[in-house]
């Protein structure tokens, strides 16, 4: 419909608007016999100019945030549901201080530090020219002092900071500030928590949680640019002053980051209602506070201190560590506190047997981790060239660099693997194949087309597999290489200089690969997001991961891309709710792939009387296949099941060729079933006298080609007429799945 030139837009805006086809918005609402078809259109939610493709670069942020609904499904156990949220908040807020404190070793350490306190260096760059220190007998520039240029240098981290949090309170005002529609609280059941009335609201929560972070992130730049001053400062000798305020700042830091810390420790989401209230002064004064700690620091640390010379490396070793071993603490209690959960109610089908949410936080981590340690190490290559002048950055820093070579050779293993089990799978259903057809001609091109396509579509359910054997190596790996950095204080290739041939080579090799490989993956990153945001077709391929993390609202990270259903589910519940009761029309809700997890949310948040007289239509669904295994919590058989209770009648339509979408899985001999498939893919095998052409094998797209739609979706529109008020015959149908 969308394609049709005649399709006017009939309510909505440039980001996300309902489309009709012009006669029926002539016609008006209650005035046309037979269906009536709208569209939604969300695309623009998740898509736009090119530079939104930078939002790519804080994918941690948007990893660690999916983790938050990973948790497994568990009734009654308020206090570990609570823990586990707890759990990732905490480790999302290590994943802002890695950003920043990585932002501060590039800035502070190498630049301002290491590079700019070495003369033959400094010269080698121009820009760093009036940082440079002076020569023997000669006077100084004013920006010479180590002090003075780390102050300088500190304006990085903390652009990025306030970038980040612009960012975030900018999406904040065009998602999370559009309110729900409100009804009656509806009393706790076995269905999804979508149906509570503040799910899509978490606007206070997401202020709050902004707030503390980027008092964090500010806090990290105040605490790399004390230190050093600090430790100067503790040598005999130095003014009275700079020792009593160097105190007041050790003291006044740790304290205001705990009150910070103390804030992402409250409770979380509020849901069960819909809480409009903001915390403002909290909101601004936690900010703030660390605003001016920080300029009171960059006084502090400016200040002149003779003999105060740079040299070696700024003590950023430790610091990485412990965050290092707080991230893998954090993930331990996270894996214990899921499994916990998952025992309450264990479901066969859930993705990792519950330990979805831990293995997603740890890959979090380790790729925050891999990001920080390869631009250092590539700035670090950048600022010294081949001379060999600088210490260059912290060891741990270059040995997780260093970790990115063995991990894509697992994964290049797996793959392998994967591959091989595909490609006995596709010999199977050629002979399969070969009896679905008897009586037609046998084209062994076609055969395998086919078959191939059978076989690719399911890789989707190994995705528990690969994230296990990913989070498996991750682990392993970052425990050798932060033991590896704490046991020998060199970086790979030094620990390994007196060992074997092969380990040295080894070694050298990975450290080498390291840096370079995330350079190249930043460019990937940029360019395949900026194609998926410009082009809708490279999107759908592309962005399928995309789309499912901003689904979700930003419950654990607040520098999270946007969640775009914040906005999308209540546009759609104030559309059905406000037509049905305007006319008392029959309605189906149809979606396709993200559209049926949106049509599904959007039932959940309508009231139950107007839930009650709609039909749901879905196909190439993700709705069990993905979001029930691996967001059990929201999306598992319970939740599934309720949702069918509650509509009308529902409809699904896959295929065994569609690598995203599949069965419900609803069918329990009471009701009517949910699912319509496996449909035939392709529609003739061979030349017909319906198909005189090749016909294509269509896998996830152009469901509503196949005949069987038009059936389902009549099949759906019958048992809703009794429902309807006499006087109004008119019908309505209405699809989600624009985007």
């Amino acid at each position: 419909m969308l394609g049709d030139p005649r399709t006017v837009r009939v309510s909505g805006d440039d980001t996300a608007a309902v489309f009709r086809r012009a006669e029926d918005a002539e016609a008006g609402e209650g005035r046309r016999e037979g269906p009536v078809q709208e569209a939604y259109v969300w695309c623009n939610l998740t898509s736009g100019d090119s530079s939104r493709a930078l939002w790519l670069l804080l994918l941690p942020f948007m990893v660690v945030n999916l983790a938050h609904w990973m948790r497994p499904a568990a009734a009654g156990r308020q206090r570990a549901l609570r823990l586990y949220g707890l759990l990732v908040r905490l480790a999302a807020l290590t994943l802002t201080v890695l950003l920043v404190a990585a932002a501060c070793e590039v800035a502070l350490d190498l630049v301002a530090w290491q590079c700019a306190g070495v003369r033959s260096c400094a010269r080698r760059h121009s820009w760093l020219a009036f940082l440079a220190p002076p020569a023997p007998a000669a006077p100084g520039g004013w920006w010479s002092l180590p002090g003075r240029r780390l102050a300088l240098a500190a304006l990085a981290p903390t652009t990025l900071t306030l970038l980040l949090w612009y960012l975030s309170r900018r999406t904040w005002s065009a998602y999370e500030s559009h309110r729900p529609m409100t009804h009656d609280i509806e009393p706790d059941t076995d269905g999804s928590a979508l149906t509570r009335p503040g799910f899509w609201y978490g606007r206070r929560l997401v202020a709050r949680l902004r707030a503390a972070h980027t008092a964090v992130a500010l806090l990290t730049v105040a605490a790399a640019l004390a230190t050093p001053a600090v430790r100067f400062d503790l040598r005999p000798g130095g003014p009275a002053a700079l020792d009593v305020l160097g105190g007041l700042l050790t003291a006044a830091l740790p304290a205001w980051a705990a009150t910070a810390v103390g804030v992402v420790c409250r409770r979380g989401r509020t849901e069960h209602r819909l809480d409009q209230r903001l915390d403002r002064h909290l909101v601004r004064l936690l900010p703030l506070g660390a605003l001016a700690l920080l300029l009171l620091t960059a006084v502090y640390a400016g200040w002149a201190r003779p003999g105060w010379r740079s040299t070696g490396r700024l003590p950023g070793d430790p610091a990485f560590g412990a965050l290092m071993l707080a991230q893998g603490l954090l993930v331990v209690a996270l894996a214990v506190v899921a499994r916990t959960l998952y025992r309450g109610g264990p479901d066969p089908r859930t993705g990792m047997r519950g330990l979805g949410g831990p293995a997603v936080t740890l890959l979090a981590c380790a790729l925050g981790g891999v990001m920080s340690g390869g631009v250092a190490q590539r700035v670090a290559d950048w600022l010294d060239g081949t001379r060999a002048l600088l210490p260059g950055p912290p060891v741990l820093l270059t040995w997780q660099a260093s970790t990115i070579p063995p991990v894509l050779a697992v994964l290049l293993l797996l793959a392998a693997r994967l591959a091989a089990g595909a490609a006995r799978l596709a010999r199977a259903e050629r002979r399969r194949i070969r009896h679905e057809h008897p009586g037609e001609p046998e084209d062994p091109g076609r055969t395998r087309a086919i078959a191939h396509a059978r076989a690719m579509a399911t890789l989707t359910d190994r995705a528990p597999q690969v994230v296990g054997v990913l989070a498996g190596t991750t682990l392993l790996l970052g425990g050798v290489a932060l033991a590896g950095a704490l046991a020998t204080g060199q970086t790979p290739d030094g620990a390994a200089r007196r060992s074997y041939d092969a380990v040295r080579a080894a070694a050298e090799t990975s450290q080498a690969l390291g840096s370079w490989l995330v350079g190249l993956g930043f460019i990937l990153f940029v360019t395949w997001g900026r194609r998926a945001y410009k082009d809708a077709s490279a999107r759908r391929t592309i962005g399928i991961l995309w789309d499912v993390g901003t689904f979700w609202p930003r419950a654990a990270h607040p520098f999270a891309p946007p969640c775009y259903a914040e906005r999308a589910v209540p546009d759609l519940t104030w559309r059905i709710a406000t037509w049905t009761q305007r006319t008392g029309g029959r309605l189906v809700l149809s979606g396709h792939s993200q559209g049926s997890v949106l049509a599904a949310a959007a039932a959940w948040q309508l009231p139950p009387s107007v839930r009650g007289r709609i039909a749901l239509l879905t196909y190439g669904s993700p709705l069990e296949r993905l979001y029930g295994r691996w967001f059990p919590a929201h999306f598992g058989p319970p939740a599934l099941a309720a949702l069918h209770r509650d509509v009308a009648c529902w409809g699904n339509l896959w295929r065994t060729t569609d690598p995203i979408g599949g069965p419900v899985r609803l069918a329990d001999g009471t009701t009517p079933g949910v699912d319509h498939g496996p449909l035939r893919d392709p529609l003739a095998y061979g030349r017909t006298p319906e198909h005189p052409l090749p016909a294509p094998v269509l896998g996830h797209s152009d469901y509503q080609a196949d005949p069987a739609f038009a059936r389902v979706r009549a099949r759906l529109l019958n048992p809703l007429r009794p429902e309807l008020p006499a006087p109004r015959p008119e019908s309505k149908e209405r699809r989600a799945d624009a985007g």
